[in-house]
């Protein structure tokens, strides 16, 4: 489920694998497997990009379709 998430959201944003690769300090082909859910994307990495995206990690990760993160208190 994360796989489409990240890349419907990069596809949206009209960004490409390697712009958000390098945001992300990784490969591009890194990146690719995280988007192909041939690796893992790591907890620093989930965060990194829901601050990006301005969205929850529960949205990347499926458990929720409100894109908005939660408000702290």
């Amino acid at each position: 489920m994360i796989e489409l998430k990240l890349r419907e959201l990069r596809e949206d944003h009209d960004l490409t694998q390697s712009y958000v690769a390098g945001l992300l300090q990784v490969h591009q082909t890194t990146y690719s497997d995280y988007e192909r859910g041939n690796l893992n994307v790591p907890l620093s990495v989930l965060d990194t990009l829901a601050t990006f995206y301005g969205v929850s990690v529960d949205y990347l990760l499926g458990r929720t379709e409100i894109k908005t993160p939660y408000s702290l208190k």
